[in-house]
């Protein structure tokens, strides 16, 4: 006969109390992996690789500089190493072999010489490589800091910036060749089965032809109902009872919003009539402006040099002329200038 145990509520046998205590010990819990969502690595509109990139500095940088390349990391978000860890140490090879296996398309390279900053954008393996000279830049912050009401919600950044480039159809080939770059920086959009809440942030590239420089801005874009107030809409959104112990009818709360002053901007060019809903307040066939708020960060950039591979190569073009070119300008000036000796030679014989 098994002894029974006395006290607690178990009536289990001796051997049965111990035989349930070493299956408890010996089962192995099942715990299920969390799954982490992977981005997607191939373009569903064209085929392609979904271009990322690498943000880093060439050298040391100072403080705002720092910034700026933080900005810039931020600015190609989803599709870059927002907090990519670099040392003094690591060369250019160490990036290319960490962006193969992580498909990365393109590097933005920050430095700083004695005479100003420099911009390199490349793209890997195999270039090219265009090279800007920053004239000017502000940081994100301080557009923040020059606005009455800045804008930048966190989901601002879940999907990659629109960009538009203008100024560049001149035809000559270093423009060609930066359009191209800027465009396979970003992924490509279809029109008509793009979602316009995916559309949220724009890149703008403005080239003036006659100073040679790149205005480069950073938008976030919103749309309004066209002759709705600001009242109306945050009251909308918001879902909050408004205050009316003031108002002698529900009308005033109307008609106080004033829809002169807080409508400005509806401007027939700048208005769009969505194909669908957008938000609570942006309906499918009515009309609603595009507002454009800078986020920063801003600069202006001037073209200086391009290069047939990566940070290496042919120069394609030079802002100060190729080496081969300022010879071949040289040796024209020398002939002129023998020629020149020669005719007075032939006047002195005369």
């Amino acid at each position: 006969m098994f002894e029974l145990l006395s006290s607690g509520t178990s009536s289990l046998p001796v051997s049965d109390k111990a035989m349930a205590r070493l299956r408890n010990k010996n089962r192995k819990m099942f715990v299920k992996p969390t799954s982490k969502k992977k981005q997607a690595d191939v373009d569903h509109i064209t085929g392609d690789k979904i271009p990322k990139s690498f943000v880093f500095a060439r050298g040391k940088l100072p403080g705002p500089l720092r910034q700026l390349q933080m900005n810039l990391r931020k600015l190609m978000l989803p599709f870059t190493a927002l907090k990519l860890k670099e040392k003094k140490r690591n060369s250019l090879k160490d990036f290319l072999n960490v962006a193969g296996p992580m498909g990365v398309t393109h590097f933005l390279m920050l430095s700083k010489t004695e005479t100003a900053p420099y911009l390199r954008v490349a793209r890997t393996p195999q270039g090219p490589t265009i090279t800007f000279k920053i004239h000017e830049y502000s940081l994100a912050v301080d557009v923040a800091q020059s606005q009455l009401r800045p804008r930048c919600p966190q989901d601002l950044f879940k999907n990659a910036p629109l960009i538009v480039l203008s100024g560049f159809g001149s035809g000559e080939q270093h423009l060609k060749l930066t359009t191209v770059m800027f465009q396979n920086i970003f992924p490509a959009i279809d029109v008509n089965t793009v979602k316009l809440s995916s559309c949220q942030r724009i890149v703008l590239l403005n080239y003036n032809k006659d100073t040679k420089l790149i205005d480069f801005r950073h938008y976030s874009i919103r749309l309004q109902p066209v002759g709705v107030s600001r009242r109306l809409r945050k009251f909308v959104q918001n879902r909050q009872v408004p205050d009316l112990r003031n108002l002698q009818d529900v009308s005033d709360f109307v008609s106080k919003a004033g829809y002169g002053s807080e409508s400005e901007g509806d401007d027939e060019a700048a208005t769009v009539t969505l194909a669908n809903d957008l938000g609570r307040v942006n309906k499918a066939s009515t009309k609603s402006a595009v507002k454009l708020q800078e986020i920063g960060p801003r600069m202006t950039l001037q073209l200086v040099k391009i290069e047939e591979g990566l940070c290496s190569g042919d120069v394609i073009f030079s802002e100060y002329g190729t080496a081969s070119e300022n010879g071949q300008e040289k040796n024209q000036n020398n002939g002129e200038d023998d020629n020149d000796d020669v005719e007075e030679n032939d006047e002195d014989s005369d």
